[in-house]
């Protein structure tokens, strides 16, 4: 929840520079809802897609302030997030609620970013593993190898969100090659492959690089570093 028309204006502005590296990965930019209508306006000359950053799990109805997948569609979006560490933490959304808001973007179009992670208690006390593959079974119940594999997942331990603090490489590396290793077991090592995993969780310039080239690491979530073209486009052209 930040920033403003005119600071999304800026980012796309000062992004049309980098042409040529956004023609060869892709970008994308999951901005307040209020501003999603103007994101085709705002992108008409930038190589980025937009998406939101919540989705109701319901398609219509006396559901006052929440916003259906259809919607989203409507005015152009590519992507929405679900599960974020946020919503599961201070909105109550718990693994059930967030598969069926997984089910309720893809099965209207959209690509859904399903976001799991631990807290630094689940970290510490070695359930690290678990609490990811735990997240990402509720989703699994829900759906299948064909819809799954329009889907993304996005790795965010939530004690590194905002603090400053980063897993080793190692850590990393341990949890994605766990994703996908329990992608393979529920579908196919081909179906599984093409389903991105991103890491997201204090990626800055300065180590973006060795964080997002690991093994089994496809790009990044990024947060608090998007705000600001300045710190937002060293991580994006790290990937090249």
């Amino acid at each position: 929840m930040n920033g403003t028309k005119a600071d999304i204006a800026a980012m796309v502005t000062a992004m049309q520079q980098d042409s040529a590296i956004l023609s060869q990965i892709e970008v994308s930019l999951c901005v307040p809802a209020v501003f999603l209508g103007d994101m085709s306006h705002l992108c008409a000359s930038a190589l980025v897609s937009w998406g939101a950053q919540n989705v109701s799990d319901k398609a219509s109805g006396a559901f006052t302030g929440e916003i259906s997948a259809k919607m989203l569609l409507e005015v152009g979006c590519r992507y929405v997030i679900v599960g974020h560490s946020e919503r599961r933490l201070y909105y109550g959304e718990d693994n059930q609620w967030v598969a069926q808001k997984w089910l309720a973007a893809r099965e209207a179009g959209l690509i859904p970013v399903l976001c799991v992670g631990e807290s630094l208690a689940q970290k510490e006390s070695g359930h690290t593993l678990a609490i990811v593959i735990e997240q990402l079974d509720a989703v699994l119940k829900v759906t299948h190898a064909k819809t799954f594999s329009h889907t993304v997942i996005a790795y965010e331990p939530v004690w590194a969100i905002g603090s400053g603090l980063t897993p080793t490489p190692q850590e990393i590396l341990l949890v994605h090659t766990a994703l996908r290793e329990h992608l393979i077991k529920q579908y196919d090592r081909a179906a599984s492959q093409t389903v991105p995993i991103l890491y997201g969780g204090s990626v800055k310039g300065d180590n973006a690089r060795q964080l997002l080239t690991l093994d089994n690491v496809d790009g990044g979530l990024i947060g608090g570093a998007s705000l600001k073209y300045d710190t937002f486009a060293p991580i994006y052209k790290a990937l090249l």
